[in-house]
């Protein structure tokens, strides 16, 4: 396998696992909106919505005020517990915060060696969403591992081919792979194996 093919590969693979697309249509609607941006009041440095689901990332208090007041009742933190426990990052108690403010909180840690990105993420998120009496908020720190996991849910639950979905993540904060900054060029994705 070649140095190109790993790097397409590494996050967004790691979220999806085997890959395996449910019918279209399951979860959260038939259509998939392309997530637009919204004013980021609130939130650091990135806040999109697609249909339901609000992409951003780490809100402060008035974000979460403001996520409610946008009907949202379930957040999800993909910070790890390292990132939410130290107050120097997060300045306050975001799990009771959401409570506070009537929402559910759902953590599913991240990043780092103790919480590798794994395919139960992708699963997790899928039943938090399943799980929702109104609108989710997914959230990171700046938005791009929100973005990566909405990319990967997109694939593995909702049937999109993964440049559609990679596009939707693009949307948001997907980043670019530094290969395409070198070659000024964007990359396609693709799987290492044939589906």
């Amino acid at each position: 396998m070649n140095v190109l093919n790993r790097l397409k590969a590494m996050t967004l693979l790691g979220f999806c696992g085997l890959l395996t697309p449910l019918p279209y249509g399951q979860a959260y609607g038939a259509e998939v909106e392309l997530p637009r941006s919204l004013e980021t009041a609130g939130f650091q440095e990135v806040l999109a919505v697609s249909g339901n689901v609000y992409i951003a990332g780490q809100p402060d208090e008035a974000g979460l005020a403001r996520a409610k007041s946008l009907g949202v009742t379930t957040v999800v933190n993909l910070r790890t517990h390292r990132e939410t426990d130290d107050r120097k990052i997060v300045p306050y108690d975001e799990e009771k915060s959401v409570t506070e403010l009537g929402m559910k909180y759902v953590h599913i840690p991240q990043g780092g060696p103790d919480t590798p990105y794994g395919p139960q993420a992708v699963d997790l998120f899928a039943q938090a969403l399943e799980a929702a009496e109104g609108k989710v908020l997914l959230h990171c720190t700046v938005a791009w591992r929100a973005s990566h996991l909405w990319t990967a849910y997109l694939v593995k639950h909702k049937g999109l081919d993964l440049q559609e979905a990679v596009r939707h993540g693009r949307a948001v904060n997907f980043g670019t792979l530094p290969l395409e900054g070198f070659l000024d060029k964007s990359l396609t994705m693709d799987y290492l194996e044939p589906q």
